[in-house]
């Protein structure tokens, strides 16, 4: 079996990998796999650098492959192991050379992902410099800045790829994709001053719903059904049909033991040769690795939900409860022409109880609220356990977009669940992806027109007709 390593952000140097190649060659037999150290071959990708992105390095990639003796044009088949930001890397090269189209002709057999950044990171805001400075992480080297920008929560990348493989097929096509995670935060890298290092339900850089390659897509677009008259509020409406798009089923195993990186905790570095007794997350891999069919698949879904549920029922020391369950929500706002909303031209609110109001949703539940700076998704990370207690089971979005009066307007919208269960939307340790569409009213006196044979006339002082030119 040829097994490659991808690394995660701002590495530099292969040591990064630790001694898991050695423990997977080493307990290999045991499981019947034949895993040689010399086919193993371990990545190393610049992504310190400011110009180079995701796209660069998913194209590099594909050449290095390429380069491999015996493959040339054609690339032999390989499994993969990836940590961090190597998961998407992979990911995005799949979805650029193959995508849902032509998966069947993928060289790649398993992609066991460790801890990675599918849905970004909650780091990535502090900017370069101030995520340098965890030398704990990342030794002072600097991420450089175009792969930081996919790795912002909410971003443009992560918003197109996770899209594009809600039409995966993985097992049709005998692609077999993993996610295996830690929930533990090692107490070495404490930073008081930045409590993303030490967020619940996280390892200290990604959240499990960050990681988790099962998720959801829910579209929502502003109707004409008027809930309230003054100011106009309408309704905004799923499809009647699979209103929300849930992605092809991955497994995902989460270890409340580990962190995202270090030698004692980390989910990569941590791991020892050990061939008669191997490391926990050395057996998941190689157990990974030994799929080769869809009831193995299958069967290796349900047997990691079953470690994740015993996992997260843990009671981590010092502590009464047990470890928390998490969603995150990342909201796409934009009008019927494409037209996004800046920072101060629109507004969510989170609504709750059959009266559908923000004093109902349950105390708590609101972890964290990010904005992406550079296409302004708001991105909520928010107590699934918590959430899930909203008052009546009922759930709802208010988007207050501006301007609300004028030439151009748009009126209130409002989503409100009803039928639509809470956990048909969300669901825990995964993210949902919320695309809203508001209707731009353009008022009829934008544009009018006048007979010639009345004469000039001056318009500068005409008001809005209050009636929008599709009324």
């Amino acid at each position: 079996m040829q097994l490659i390593f991808v690394h995660g952000w701002s590495v530099t140097h292969t040591n990064t990998y630790g001694s898991l190649h050695s423990a997977l060659s080493t307990a290999a037999a045991n499981y019947n796999l034949d895993i040689d150290v010399r086919h193993i071959h371990l990545g190393k990708y610049i992504s310190f650098h400011d110009e180079v992105t995701v796209d660069d390095i998913a194209q590099a990639f594909d050449r290095a492959l390429r380069d491999l003796p015996g493959n040339g044009n054609t690339i032999k088949a390989f499994s993969c192991i990836t940590h961090s930001t190597g998961g998407p890397v992979v990911r995005h090269w799949v979805d650029r050379y193959y995508g849902a189209k032509n998966l069947s002709a993928l060289p790649l057999k398993h992609l066991v992902m460790l801890a990675p950044a599918n849905h970004g990171s909650a780091l990535a805001i502090l900017g370069k410099k101030r995520v340098g400075r965890l030398k704990a992480w990342f030794n002072g080297v600097e991420p450089g800045q175009g792969v930081l920008d996919w790795l912002c929560l909410g971003s443009d990348g992560q918003w197109q790829l996770n899209k594009n493989c809600l039409d995966y097929n993985y097992s049709k096509s005998s692609f077999f994709p993993f996610v295996l995670s830690g929930q533990g935060i090692d107490t070495k890298f404490y930073d008081f001053l930045n409590s993303y290092l030490v967020e619940p339900g996280s390892d200290g850089v990604v959240r499990i719903c960050g990681a988790n390659l099962n998720y959801r897509y829910l579209a929502l677009e502003q109707g004409n059904e008027i809930l309230r008259r003054k100011p106009v509020k309408t309704r905004l409406l799923a499809a009647k049909k699979r209103p929300v798009k849930t992605s092809p089923p991955v497994p995902l195993g989460v270890f409340s033991a580990y962190s995202h990186s270090g030698d004692k905790m980390g989910i990569m570095r941590s791991p020892r040769v050990a061939p008669a007794n191997p490391h926990p997350v050395v057996d998941a891999i190689l157990q990974c690795l030994q799929v080769r069919t869809v009831p193995q698949y299958q069967q290796r879904f349900n047997a990691f939900a079953a470690l994740s549920a015993a996992e997260q029922q843990q009671v981590p020391a010092g502590k009464k409860d047990s470890i928390s369950r998490y969603t995150m929500m990342v909201v796409n706002l934009h009008d019927q022409y494409g037209n996004s909303f800046d920072a101060g031209e629109y507004e969510v609110v989170l609504l709750g109880g059959k009266q559908y109001r923000p004093d109902l949703m349950p105390k708590g539940y609101l972890g964290d609220k990010q904005m992406n700076s550079a296409n302004r998704n708001l991105v909520y990370y928010m107590d699934y356990d918590q959430l899930r207690t909203v008052r009546d089971g009922h759930f709802g979005i208010r988007i207050l977009a501006r301007p609300t009066s004028g030439f151009a307007s748009y009126h209130e919208g409002e989503f409100r669940s009803d039928g639509l269960g809470l956990d048909k939307v969300f669901s825990p340790n995964e993210t949902t992806y919320v695309d809203i569409t508001m209707q731009r009213r353009i008022d009829r006196n934008v544009f009018r027109l006048r007979r010639s044979d009345r004469g000039h006339e001056d318009f500068k002082r005409v008001q809005p007709a209050g009636k929008a030119i599709d009324e």
